[in-house]
């Protein structure tokens, strides 16, 4: 690695289009996410309160948003270098500023002449202390290489803005150039993925996107997913897209939902239960998989989340998906439990989460997930499969978990995931009995699955 500042830009057609508004909306929004909002709901907010924003404007935005939380450190570093560290300037204001300049300098590769009509006085955040003149500074100074490590894991938490406690517990578990891979992969903008439906009929649906001149490629490693492979959101217009035939969805989500199917056979005609639901997705994508003849079971402890799953099956006209309370678990062939986690995994499409995930709260994610999975297994009928599954890449939050668990409770085995995914696919997604889709490997982030057999 020769340098800590990147060497390549966000592609044009990925960027949209710069404009002062645009830039007092993401401004805005981090500035709440600083004071420790949730990014999406920052987000959310200042495009709502934000007037007259184009499409392409409102892409920039976001991705503005979510580029500042996701390089926070090294935009950080970078200023230091120039002078101008963010506690010698005391307004979070000033500091979304400087912090936005250099995200349109090192990541768009943006002049100040570029830059300035979207940052210069008046405005676009008030209170403000800083001059337009200390702004072209940080966007025209020279930027020489900091006093950093030349290599290991200091190095790798700078360069792509990781924790350090984060980093080096990675690296405890994986050579580093694995390593590099998987932190580079999480600091990229996720692509848009889809799940075909119904299963299988892959080939057809990509065939019909590209006549309506939609560029979408497969996903070697889940059986039906696709990749939309341009920056537009066409797709969403498309006749194959408002008949239903495909769902927003992550890779690894789609795995997780085929690591609930029969090692032979279908889930064709069976009952699942979909404990932690949240919004829905995996709930809708085991109702395609059980068919009319079987029956999906949902909850979640959020009801502001259920809500949005119980929207999405009605849309859908799934008649076959319930969200009884409490959940009839007794009667369920498969329990999912998708456990609430650190979402180490996830930090690609929620990068304000590097920096508010914690070891102590990884410990804490531990105590819980184990605790839901001794809740669970006395309601769980002899011979049914439990599935757990996370998107954390810290053994604590999963191998640990299950193993801790089988010493808990008797009566549990593991199945091995395997034989499910078949030989060529296993040799990507498995290590050892589990699902360990890592974000280097499998695109939209790192995934983690356990059949657990009761006798």
């Amino acid at each position: 690695m020769s340098t800590l500042w990147p060497g390549t830009f966000v592609d044009e057609d990925r960027l949209g289009r710069p404009s002062r508004r645009a830039a007092t909306a993401a401004l805005e929004a981090h500035l709440s996410v600083l004071k420790g909002d949730p990014l999406k709901a920052a987000l959310a907010n200042a495009l709502k309160d934000a007037e007259g924003l184009g499409g392409q404007e409102r892409r920039f935005t976001a991705l503005a948003v979510r580029e500042m939380s996701r390089h926070q450190r090294l935009l950080d570093l970078a200023a230091r270098t120039l002078g101008h560290p963010p506690s010698k300037i005391g307004l979070l204001e000033d500091q979304t500023l400087v912090r936005y300049v250099l995200w349109r300098r090192l990541f768009c590769g943006a002049s100040w002449a570029r830059i300035s009509p979207e940052v210069k006085l008046p405005g676009p955040v008030r209170p403000r202390t800083i001059k337009d003149d200390l702004l072209a500074q940080v966007a025209e100074s020279p930027l020489p290489e900091p006093p950093v490590p030349a290599s290991g894991a200091e190095r790798l938490a700078t360069r792509y803005s990781f924790p350090n406690w984060l980093v080096n517990r990675l690296a405890e578990l994986h050579p580093e150039p694995m390593l590099e891979a998987m932190l580079a992969a999480l600091d990229e903008e996720p692509s848009l993925h889809f799940r075909v439906r119904p299963s299988g009929t892959r080939a057809e649906v990509l065939a019909r996107l590209a006549e309506e001149g939609v560029a979408a490629e497969p996903v070697a490693v889940a059986l039906d997913a696709v990749r939309i492979a341009e920056a537009s959101h066409r797709v969403f217009e498309t006749r194959v897209m408002k008949e239903g035939r495909l769902q927003v969805q992550d890779v690894g989500s789609q795995l997780i939902v085929e690591a609930c199917r029969p090692l032979e056979g279908t889930l064709s005609g069976q009952t699942v239960a979909d404990v932690c639901a949240g919004a829905g997705g995996k709930t809708l994508a085991l109702a395609d998989e059980v068919g009319k003849a079987g029956r999906v079971v949902a909850g979640d402890r959020s009801r502001r989340r259920l809500a949005q799953a119980r929207e999405r099956a009605r849309e859908l006209s799934l008649r076959h998906v319930s969200f009884p309370h409490p959940l009839p678990l007794e009667q369920a062939d498969v329990v999912l439990v998708d456990a609430p986690c650190s979402g180490t995994g996830s930090l690609a499409r929620e990068p304000d989460q590097k920096w508010k995930i914690t070891a102590k709260s990884v410990g804490e994610f531990h105590d819980t997930q184990l605790g839901l999975l001794e809740e669970l297994a006395g309601q769980v009928k002899p011979g049914a499969l439990l599935v757990y599954a996370t998107c954390s890449l810290l053994p604590e939050e999963n191998d640990t978990v299950v193993r801790d668990f089988l010493a808990k409770v008797p009566g549990f085995t593991v199945e091995p995931l395997a034989p499910l995914f078949g030989p060529e696919r296993a040799a990507v997604l498995c290590d050892g009995p589990f699902l360990r889709a890592l974000p280097s490997r499998v695109p939209g982030g790192g995934f983690f699955a356990a059949r657990l057999r009761k006798g």
